[in-house]
Parts: C-alpha cells; sequence; structure tokens
C-alpha cells in the first residue's frame, strides 16, 4: 500500500470533493503508519504476493475480533483479483520502473508524473478497500475471537491461501504493531 494523498474519485457518478472514508480505510491508514509496518508489507507482498489491501482487510475484521476461514479469504482474493490485476499491479509496477529509471524525461519532471501515478495506486487501492468493506456490510460468515488470536489466526489463514511461507520477521512486526493499535476509531461490522 502506498501512502500519499488520496486523489477524491468516488465510485458513484456524482462528483464529489471528499473521498469514501471507512472505518477500514482509516484503520489502513492508521495502520500502515506504524513502525516497520510498511517494510513488512512490501516484503511479504514482494516474496509472496501479499495481496496488501486484503492483508489489511483481514486485520481490521481481527481488530473486531473477527476470524475468516481460509475457504473465505481464498474467496475474497478471487473477488478482487481482477481489480487487483487490471489496476492495481500494473500501475505499481509503472511506478516502481519510474523510479530513478534513466528516461530522456529530465528528472524533476519524471519524479512529478511518478508522484501522480502514485496517486493514481493509492485511489485504485482505495476503491478496491471500499468494495470490500461494502461487501463485508452485506454479512460476514467470521468467527469470533480476541483480537491478537484472530490477527494471527487470519494471516495463517491468508498464508494458506496463497501456498505461500511468510516469513517471520515481517509478521512479527505486524502482530506488534498490531497489538499496540488502539482500534477504537476503527468500528467493524
Amino acid at each position: 500500500m502506498t501512502v500519499t494523498p488520496a486523489i477524491t474519485v468516488p465510485m458513484t457518478e456524482q462528483p464529489t470533493d471528499r473521498p469514501t472514508d471507512t472505518p477500514l480505510w482509516r484503520f489502513s491508514l492508521n495502520f500502515y503508519r506504524q513502525a516497520g509496518v510498511a517494510e513488512a508489507c512490501i516484503a511479504l507482498q514482494d516474496d509472496c504476493g501479499v495481496d496488501v489491501n486484503l492483508m489489511l482487510f483481514l486485520l481490521w475484521l481481527a481488530a473486531g475480533g473477527r476470524q475468516l476461514s481460509a475457504q473465505n479469504i481464498k474467496e475474497l482474493d478471487e473477488a478482487v483479483r481482477s481489480w487487483r490485476d487490471l489496476t492495481i499491479v500494473p500501475i505499481r509496477d509503472v511506478r516502481r520502473k519510474l523510479k530513478a529509471a534513466a528516461t530522456l524525461v529530465e528528472t524533476g519532471k519524471q519524479e512529478a508524473f511518478r508522484t501522480r501515478i502514485k496517486a493514481i495506486e493509492l485511489e485504485a487501492e482505495r476503491l478496491q478497500q471500499e468494495a470490500v468493506y461494502a461487501r463485508s456490510r452485506s454479512g460476514s460468515r467470521a468467527s469470533e475471537a480476541r483480537p491478537p488470536a484472530a490477527a494471527r489466526a487470519n494471516l495463517a489463514a491468508y498464508e494458506r491461501v496463497l501456498g505461500a511461507r511468510f516469513a517471520k520477521d515481517p509478521v512479527d512486526r505486524l502482530m506488534r504493531a498490531f497489538e499496540a493499535v488502539k482500534f477504537d476509531d476503527f468500528a467493524t461490522p
């Protein structure tokens, strides 16, 4: 997840100057800014194919004591795959390739362009989270658990869904940050 100011393009056809502000989005912005979280998320994204927005959703649910099964997570991953593959992944790839790439465009202009791409990437992520949040409002099949246990269980289930082995260090950094965050402002469904 890239944290920069959001471009305010709503999902509706009615223009507005306000981005959609969901408890999930507020949680994600707050959590991602915690020490070590961005690095842990990027490591899991690059090494294991983690969808950071989906992982943040799983942690947000866990903050409310909600634990999903691997099957539930697989269904969520399948639901977001087309959006992620069509928008977020290619936009991220362009942004990353532009970083320090030698092109004919003047360096400052290239970086300004890259910054605009970063904002578009963040907007695509926000739209994905908005859609996942809306889906969560229509009824969750989550079981209840204490938040830290739900967080560990959700991460472990996501690891199984991906058929990956999450490195211990990034998971430990996520869990330390998770246990330190106050969740009162991020009400779950």
